[in-house]
């Protein structure tokens, strides 16, 4: 049986963070796939589609992971793929509150789903996708925070 993940997330834009998790977490499962989130509650900068051809180019050569985007319930969406496993990063204690009261809530809708929380790296801990925005809306120059293939 293949050890499928789920890393779920908005990725609006996807950082040098997330791709810092992603590159680490890969060598945990078999295949990794990157769930580019419709959150009805968030209005993105960026499209689906655009968020999800960055990661596509970011990890073209890497067979283990695949793109895609994806609206309702998370544990839903895993049951689809056959995934096992959702993978969160996170940064602060903060986000580890914020992510565990998600895990538990997903824990009581799909108990055979197991949530797997991997740090992100101290160079990275400070980038968040809302501090990106914010830096590209008022003119500043993100590129430091984000992949080489995220071209604004």
């Amino acid at each position: 049986m293949q050890r499928i993940c789920l890393f779920p997330g908005t990725f609006d834009p996807v950082t040098m963070g997330h791709v810092d998790v992603i590159e680490r977490a890969v060598s945990l499962f078999d295949k990794l796939i990157i769930g580019v989130g419709i959150n009805s509650t968030k209005q993105p900068m960026f499209s689906v589609e655009q968020r999800t051809e960055w990661i596509r180019e970011i990890f073209k050569n890497d067979s283990r992971v695949e793109v895609t985007g994806y609206e309702g319930l998370t544990v839903d969406f895993c049951k689809k793929v056959d995934a096992k496993f959702i993978l969160r990063g996170i940064r602060y204690i903060a986000d580890f509150e914020y992510e565990k009261a998600i895990a538990d809530m997903n824990r009581m809708l799909a108990p055979e789903i197991e949530t797997v929380f991997l740090t992100c790296s101290p160079m990275y801990s400070t980038i968040s996708s809302t501090l990106v925005r914010d830096v590209i809306r008022n003119g500043g120059n993100a590129g430091m925070f984000l992949p080489k293939e995220v071209k604004l």
